[in-house]
Order: C-alpha cells, then structure tokens, then sequence
C-alpha cells in the first residue's frame, strides 16, 4: 500500500506553519504573476518564495510552486527570466500546465521535477501516458474524474505519480478552465485574475427596453420586496432536463458549485495507490487549512491502519463554513448515510472561530478575541496536538474584572484553565460550537 501525501494550500508563511503543524506532507504556493491566485498570494517576490522553500526543507517537507497559468505572448516572454532566481532556491516540483511553458522549463532545467497542473484537464490513461513520455514527474487528474477511471489510470500508468483533489470550493467550469469572469468582469480567470462570479448572487432590478429593444435598468436598485421562491429552468431543447435554482432576499444563485468534501474515499483512494491527496484552499483562512489537514491526516492514518471509516470525520468539516458538500463526480449514486449529512447544516458552519490563545497559566487562558462568545458557550479548542471540548463557567479581562461576554475582535479575556489542556498551544483555535438549526 502507498503512503500518500497531504498536500496543503499556503496562500501565506502563516498557512505554510499551520499546515506543517496539523499534519500536512508538502504545500503548494503561487508564483507571483503566473499562477492562478496572483491577488491573493503572499510569497509575491523571491525573498519570501524562498524563505518558504527553505522553511518546509527544514521541516523535512515539500513545497511545490504553482505556475499554472495559460500565458499569452507578453508572459512567455517573461517566463524564463522571472522564473531563474526562483529555481535557484530549489522548489521541490513546478506545478504547470502549458505545454509551451512546460517545453521552455524542460530545455532550460531539465533536472527540474514538474507536475501537470489540474488546469491541462487529464482525463483518461492515454493522457496520462503521454504526460509521462515527455518526463512529468507526476499528473494531478482533473476533477471530473470517477474513482473507477482514477483506478483505471492507476493500473495502465504505473510509471506516474498521480495526486487527486480530495477537498475544497469547485468550479462550474471544466476544473476551473472558466471564461465567465473575463466576460462580464475584465478579469481572466485563466490569467490569475479570477473575481468568482459563478459565486455572486444576482438580483433582478426593474428594467424597460429602450430603442432598440435592448433592456435597460429603469431603477438603480434592485427589487427590494422578496418571496423566496423555488424555480424550475427548462432547457428549450432538452424537454423535461430541469435545472433548480432557488431565490430568496438575498438572491439567485445559478451557477454556485457546492464544495468539495471527499473524506469518505480517502481509504479506497489510498488503496488504489494514488500518491498525493489535495486541499484546495489557498485563499482561505488558517483555521480551514487547520482543520481541513487536521481531518485529512486522521483519514490517511485510519486508512494506513486498516481502520474502518470514521463517520465523525464528515461532521468535523461541518465545522467550516461551506457552500454545501458534494463529492463531485467521484460516484454517480450516493448512499443515504452520507446524504444525511448534506442536509440541516448551516452554510456558516457548525462552529466558529472566536479567538487564539496568546498566553496560558496554570488558572488562566488568555484570549484574543475573533468574535463574540460568553460564559456558558460550549466551546472546542483545535489543536495539532488534539482537540478539546469544554465550556467556561466564567471570563474577565486583563484586569481582573468579571465580563458577562468577549466582545468581539479587538479584545482579550481570560477564561479559565480546562483540565486536559495539550502542552502545546502553538497554531491553536478556539471555536464555539453554534446552536443546531432545524
């Protein structure tokens, strides 16, 4: 059986030491103007890219550095320029995914490993194959992927490495090759650009036609009086292939994937050899990157071991908050046991982060506070080391004076000390577990 690799997101250092922290084997980071998240990237010049690559080195992990987007001339000309003082900090592999780019690595660093960017869509063994012939070292499949091809693929292309999403938002679009963002917001998707508009909800607003016939706003507002509704849109050429989409005051959401959640196939993927497991997250916050490791790891080791599958684990990524769970194309029929846990569940999450811990002593836990909590609230404590479950019977401030609730961000309290605490409280997150919704 192959040990597989988790793999994290580290859109910051600070997500890189929290995922090393909970459990994670590599991280992957964007090269700053040619990945896919170039807004939102941290490691945006070569002193920070570098500080990574060497902080994971002496942790004894891996980071890989994404560069991956479609590039037109002018960034083909930049490409191998910008990407030199990169490589000479030794990133363990390239993500990429144009061929022409990939062509330009390989004369240049042929010792340099690459791994096919889920962006170059590889769908079926030939593929696979192919990508092998021209020395990738590993393909990281496409999301529309069923587990019994991924197995097919395992079994013709023993040669490759293949790494599969596991967890994480989707696009609408073929594994994120999306042009809606371009369209209506002048910002490519496929150039790191990506405004999430598949993700918008959208509002009608009172309109006439003007001359031509075209529709124009006769309100700058939109309709401020809503009934939520429930509708049914058929495709004209398609008779009875109905399409839900479903309105209410905040709006219509029609093309908002549901997130990726694939814990419960985490043993069959482990057992069919895929050696890299992916988190997808890297815009999301430390806490997801935590607890998402945290999760992932738990099911890699429970697998290794031969252990049954954990229910609990789907609850714990209940936790975070989420656009609803899917497995995406990973089984066409789901059992009802896992559908139970796609219903009833706050899209906020069942829990929310309300602090850090900044100082512990043998009475008191010090806080610096994230969002409101009180004496009373059931609480967890999100450790590397384990987590913990507890409620504190009372809290004060720095003072010494009693407090009735923590504010919100921007303060700190003490709560006292629970029994069992971990030794440790480094890249820890306190969490209140929030009331069940009916």
């Amino acid at each position: 059986m192959t040990t597989p690799e988790l793999l994290a997101p580290a859109g910051t250092p600070e997500h890189l030491e929290t995922a090393f922290a909970y459990g994670a084997d590599a991280v992957y980071a964007g090269q700053p103007r040619y990945s896919l998240r170039v807004r939102n990237n941290s490691f945006k010049d070569i002193a920070a890219l570098g500080a990574g690559i060497e902080r994971a080195h002496e942790l004894g992990k891996q980071f890989y550095l994404v560069s991956n987007i479609a590039p037109h001339n002018d960034k083909v000309r930049s490409y191998l320029r910008d990407l030199a003082p990169v490589l000479e900090h030794k990133p363990d592999a390239l993500i990429m995914s144009d061929p022409g780019l990939i062509m330009l690595v390989r004369e240049h660093w042929p010792d340099q490993p690459i791994h096919l960017s889920v962006q170059a869509n590889a769908v079926n063994w030939a593929t696979v194959e192919f990508w092998r012939r021209q020395g990738i070292n590993r393909v990281i499949l496409s999301r529309e992927l069923a587990l019994n091809e991924i197995r097919e693929i395992r079994e013709k292309v023993p040669g490759m490495e293949l790494e599969v999403f596991v967890h994480g938002a989707l696009c609408m679009a073929y594994s994120g090759r999306c042009l809606l963002s371009g369209y209506m917001n002048h910002r490519d998707a496929n150039q790191g650009a990506c405004t999430n508009a598949c993700r918008w909800n959208y509002k009608p607003v009172q309109h006439s036609h003007d001359q031509t016939g075209d529709l124009i706003a006769t309100s700058a507002n939109a309709v401020e009086t809503y009934e939520p509704k429930e509708i049914l849109l058929e495709e004209p050429n398609r008779p009875g292939g109905f399409i839900p989409a479903y309105e209410d005051e905040h709006g219509t959401y029609i093309m908002n994937s549901k997130d990726l959640r694939a814990v419960q196939h985490v043993a069959e993927l482990v057992n069919m050899g895929v050696h890299s497991l992916k988190i997808e997250g890297r815009t999301k916050s430390t806490y997801y990157v935590a607890r998402t490791t945290q999760v992932y790891r738990q099911a890699i080791n429970d697998a290794l071991a031969g252990k049954p599958f954990d229910m609990h684990m789907m609850n714990e990524l209940e936790a975070l908050s989420n656009r609803g769970y899917t497995e995406g194309f990973l089984r066409r029929h789901v059992p009802q046991e896992y559908q139970t846990y796609e219903q009833g569940s706050s899209y906020l999450g069942t829990q929310q982060v309300v602090g850090t811990i900044t100082d512990a002593d043998d009475r008191w836990l010090t806080i610096d506070v994230k969002n409101k909590f009180a004496p009373g609230d059931q609480l967890e404590l999100i450790t590397p080391a384990g987590n913990l479950r507890f409620s504190a019977s009372s809290m004060e401030n720095r003072n010494g004076e009693a407090m009735d609730y923590a504010p919100g961000s921007g303060h700190f309290v003490r709560i006292p000390r629970p029994e069992d605490l971990p030794e440790s409280l480094q890249f820890s997150y306190l969490t209140r577990i929030l009331p069940a919704h009916s």
